[in-house]
């Protein structure tokens, strides 16, 4: 069976990060180099995002399609693992030693 994309969790998901990431709509949009309506509307699932555009998304946020999409696979822990090692990769060796310490406590 053929699943569909849920554009409103990927809309919410882009949105999340965009602000997690301090982004305004305007600057993603600029990053992307589209409209601040068309990041509106793929954020609020009023329009679906074109594979180009969720490309260019995906760059700006520094993540992967993958991860925006995470959730809706039915076994998202690769992505997530994916996701983790990208960020823990762009950081230096004390906050490395520092992550390593709270995963082994959790």
């Amino acid at each position: 069976m053929q699943q569909e994309i849920d554009y409103g969790k990927l809309g919410m998901k882009i949105k999340d990060m965009r602000t997690g990431r301090g982004l305004t709509q305007d600057i993603l949009a600029e990053m992307v180099s589209c409209n601040t309506s068309h990041i509106s509307n793929i954020e609020n699932n009023h329009t679906k995002v074109s594979l180009n555009v969720l490309l260019a998304i995906a760059n700006a946020l520094n993540t992967s399609i993958d991860y925006l999409l995470s959730d809706q696979y039915e076994n998202s822990s690769l992505a997530l693992d994916n996701e983790i090692l990208r960020t823990v990769k762009n950081c230096d060796n004390d906050k490395k030693e520092k992550i390593l310490k709270i995963i082994e406590i959790l």
